[in-house]
């Protein structure tokens, strides 16, 4: 009896450290609970955050099979605010991590700081804010502020994309009554630049120029290939290692049909260095636990290269300029 009762309190002890509302160990309500120990033990408020008696594993999904309106209180801070709303998204997870970035953005623009640059803002960790800053008369002023300072040296389209993600929260959280005003309501997107003179593909000059950067050996690959298979960028990217075909320069026949010439042809085997199996253009960092399989280096654990993330790599060497631009136009470049 002893150590079935230090079991119990021991899941009741882990459950409390996860947040959730004191509840009696044997997850019913204090006035149904027969038990005359638990008392001992915790407080006799045995009901979640959502107002309902806790029920063990699976308690919001037993709630709303049986119809019930699960009501959560609103949340104390912005980035509480933030995590509820991507979680009711119904996102990936690489689009809840720009999305959580977007969102943290704002957070520095709320308090009044400027936001870090570059590779730094998703390393750094947003001030914590009351949600309820966003219904003061100033937050309107605060965001406008950040818009015309970011202006300058940030993409429209990636600050329009920002806007977007903030207003649709902004939307999110008021339907649920945490806020009752729209400080981005005067915001206007951002006009875009007009298409550069060139616009076609790049000049023979321009490849030369860029082949001979020194950038990492998947740049220089992916970039390659690009340019002598004319493949679409997508098709790329979403080659595995075993698609192709070494010794003839091309991939099998249950892949897309791909050719490449020699520049390609040197610098695949140093590239796969032996992987014989899964994504051929891989991130450098190891994939999240969620990454499909199909995506998945076996070897290395790391996830299939994006096309997000393959464009940002290219636009920090070619700025003003698209992957797309470096299919050729008639013969590849030698």
């Amino acid at each position: 009896m002893g150590t079935h009762s230090a079991h119990r309190r021991e899941r009741a002890a882990r459950l409390s450290e996860e947040k959730i509302e004191p509840f009696c160990i044997n997850f019913r309500p204090h006035s149904h609970c027969r038990s005359k120990q638990h008392k001992k033990w915790l407080p006799p408020a045995v009901y979640c955050a959502c107002g309902y008696p806790f029920r063990g594993s699976g308690h919001h999904r037993l709630l709303r099979k049986e119809g019930s309106r699960i009501d959560t209180p609103p949340p104390v801070e912005y980035a509480v605010a933030v995590e509820r709303y991507l979680a009711a998204a119904g996102l990936g997870d690489g689009s809840r991590r720009v999305y959580r970035i977007a969102l943290d953005t704002w957070a520095w623009a709320l308090a009044d700081r400027p936001v870090p640059a570059g590779p730094a803002r998703r390393r750094a960790r947003p001030p914590v804010l009351p949600l309820a800053l966003l219904d003061h008369p100033s937050a309107a002023d605060r965001l406008r502020t950040a818009v015309d300072r970011r202006r300058t040296g940030t993409d429209p389209r990636t600050l329009n994309r920002e806007l977007s993600t903030l207003r649709a929260a902004l939307a999110w959280w008021r339907a649920r009554g945490w806020i009752g005003t729209d400080p981005a309501d005067g915001l206007r997107p951002l006009p875009l630049p007009s298409p550069a003179p060139g616009t076609g593909p790049l000049t023979p000059d321009e490849l030369r120029a860029l082949f001979a950067l020194r950038v990492p050996l998947r740049e220089q690959l992916l970039w390659r290939l690009l340019h002598e298979s004319g493949a679409p960028v997508e098709t790329v990217l979403a080659l595995d290692v075993d698609d192709l075909d070494l010794p003839h320069r091309r991939t099998h026949p249950s892949a897309p049909p791909l050719t490449w010439q020699a520049g390609t042809a040197r610098l695949l085997p140093l590239h796969l260095a032996g992987r014989t199996a899964g994504p051929l253009l891989l991130t450098d960092r190891r994939a999240p636990a969620a990454t499909p399989a199909a995506d998945r280096c076996p070897h290395t654990h790391r996830a299939r290269l994006s096309y997000r993330r393959a464009a940002e790599l290219f636009t920090t060497h070619a700025p003003d300029r698209t992957l797309r631009q470096l299919r050729p136009a008639h013969r590849p470049l030698a």
